[in-house]
C-alpha cells in the first residue's frame, strides 16, 4: 500500500511539473534587432545593398508589433510591392499583430489605389507564426500578396531567426531566413 502512494504521489508530481512547463510565458520578441546579413539567406537586393535593417518589436501579453526600418539600398525596380519583410519593401510603420489567434483587418493607404490587409498571429510552442495577406484594388483588378514569417529565438534571447515566406510579389514566391542581433 505504501508503495501505491510512493508511486501516486511521482505521477502527481510528474503531471504537475508536465504542467508549469506547458504553462510557462510564450517567447518574448521585444527589443531592437540589428539583422546579420552574413548569416542571412535570400535578402532582396534591397537589403543586401543597405547600410543597416533593424526591427523595433514591442511585445505585451495581447499584441505584438514590428516596426521594419531599412537604411540605404536602393527599392526594387519599379517602386514597390515586394512581399514586405522579406523581399521588397517593408511595410510603412509598424504592423501590429494580436497574439490570440484571431485575426485583425485593416486599411492600407497606397497613394491614389486602396487596399486592405489580414494579420494572423499563432503560437507554435516557443515559435511565433505571422502572416499578412494584402489585396490593393488597381485599375487592372484586384491584386493579392501574402507574407508568412515564423519567429523564433535563440536560448540566450540574443539571436531573432525569421523565416519568412512570400507570394504574389513581382518576382514570384521568395523564400528568406533574416538573422537578427539583438541591439
Amino acid at each position: 500500500m505504501r508503495r501505491l502512494f510512493l508511486i501516486g504521489g511521482l505521477l502527481v508530481a510528474f503531471g504537475l511539473a508536465v504542467l508549469a512547463a506547458s504553462a510557462a510565458a510564450p517567447a518574448n520578441f521585444a527589443g531592437t534587432w540589428g539583422l546579420d546579413k552574413a548569416k542571412s539567406q535570400g535578402l532582396s537586393q534591397r537589403m543586401q545593398n543597405a547600410e543597416s535593417v533593424t526591427w523595433t518589436i514591442t511585445q505585451d501579453d495581447k499584441t505584438i508589433s514590428i516596426d521594419p526600418k531599412v537604411t540605404g539600398g536602393q527599392p526594387p525596380a519599379g517602386g514597390g510591392a515586394g512581399g514586405g519583410t522579406g523581399g521588397g519593401r517593408p511595410p510603412a510603420g509598424p504592423t501590429a499583430y494580436k497574439l490570440d489567434g484571431s485575426e485583425t483587418t485593416s486599411d492600407v493607404p497606397l497613394g491614389q489605389m486602396t487596399g486592405k490587409q489580414t494579420l494572423k498571429a499563432t503560437w507554435a510552442g516557443d515559435a511565433l507564426q505571422l502572416s499578412r495577406t494584402t489585396t490593393v484594388s488597381t485599375p487592372d483588378g484586384d491584386r493579392t500578396s501574402s507574407n508568412a514569417q515564423k519567429l523564433s529565438l535563440s536560448g540566450d534571447g540574443k539571436v531573432l531567426t525569421a523565416v519568412v515566406h512570400s507570394e504574389g510579389g513581382r518576382g514570384g514566391p521568395t523564400d528568406s531566413t533574416l538573422v537578427f542581433n539583438k541591439q
